[in-house]
């Protein structure tokens, strides 16, 4: 057994781009939604003022300070010990912001222990989620809400992108499988924007296979990447 598979909680799903490539995916979380379209997507179905937030998946804490802004308490969990310590690392001074090691299908939390969950590019991907999806239920208190952000396939130069990458993702299905779960979805369009091409042609070779990056790449100019994605939301 590796030192890195020691620190990998049992169950994990791998993630070929955080877990391998930590600092170009920071240059991406970076670049992801400058005009903040997301949170005002999620803030338009609820809010988390002053409220328990637990972001599934969260990887080097990214996202954490930005919900600690206005939430009573916040809860990270991410299953890469190494990312774990990154986040720790990075919400050390804000007092009400905990990060545990653990996985989506095997939350370490008490049972309706939080108001507002939130996933985004994190384990849930439609069919072979139900695990994280009943611990959500276990977790997420009466009148919470749940968030779940990931790719829209259907549009946007990303879209374009990540069928020819992921050609054994069926949106159609993943979209009849969070419908049948009793989940809203509400599609946001927004983009990446990177300071630099060096940059955006890093993010694009951690997230596409290097063939497909070559070609998109050869056929797009500039540093911006019109980019569509669902945010899926339940109410508990």
């Amino acid at each position: 057994m590796t030192s890195e598979s020691r620190s990998i909680v049992a169950g994990a799903r791998p993630s070929p781009n955080i877990w391998h490539h930590t600092a170009t995916y920071e240059v991406e979380n970076r670049a992801v939604d400058p005009d903040g379209a997301i949170e005002a997507a999620m803030r338009a179905v609820d809010t988390w003022d002053g409220r328990t937030v637990l972001d599934v998946g969260c990887g080097t804490g990214f996202h954490l300070p930005r919900f600690a802004s206005t939430a009573a308490r916040v809860v990270g969990v991410e299953p890469h010990g190494d990312l774990v310590a990154l986040a720790r690392r990075r919400t050390r001074r804000l007092e009400h912001v905990s990060v545990l090691q653990g996985t989506a299908q095997a939350l370490p939390l008490p049972d309706a222990s939080v108001d507002v969950a939130h996933a985004r590019w994190a384990y849930f991907f439609g069919p072979g989620c139900e695990p994280g999806l009943a611990e959500l239920d276990r977790v997420v208190r009466r009148g919470g809400t749940a968030f779940v952000i990931d790719n829209d396939p259907t549009r946007s130069t990303w879209g374009i992108w990540f069928r020819r990458g992921y050609p054994e993702v069926d949106p159609v299905a993943v979209e009849r499988f969070w419908s049948t779960h009793g989940w809203t979805r509400t599609p946001v369009d927004m983009r990446w924007e990177f300071s630099s091409r060096a940059d955006l042609e890093a993010v694009v070779r951690i997230e596409l296979n290097p063939e497909v990056a070559d070609d998109v790449l050869a056929d797009h100019e500039g540093t911006v990447v019109d980019y569509a994605v669902n945010l899926w939301w339940r109410r508990f």
